[in-house]
């Protein structure tokens, strides 16, 4: 049961890499912000690009 545990857990990193590739496309934050923004607002898609539009301006 330990290989396929790890095994999900590597599907849940792969997986959380290609929202921050995608967050990053869509909204031209840094890779960097796009983690940031995951792990304060998880998937909640509507809100995370609310506030990436945010980031990009204030730059």
């Amino acid at each position: 049961m330990a290989a396929k545990k790890s095994t999900d857990t590597s599907r849940v990193k792969k997986g959380a890499e290609l929202e921050v590739e995608h967050l990053t496309e869509v909204t031209d934050v840094t890779p960097k912000q796009a983690r940031a923004l995951l792990r304060k607002h998880g998937a909640d898609w509507p809100k995370l690009k609310d506030e990436a539009d945010d980031m990009k301006e204030e730059d």
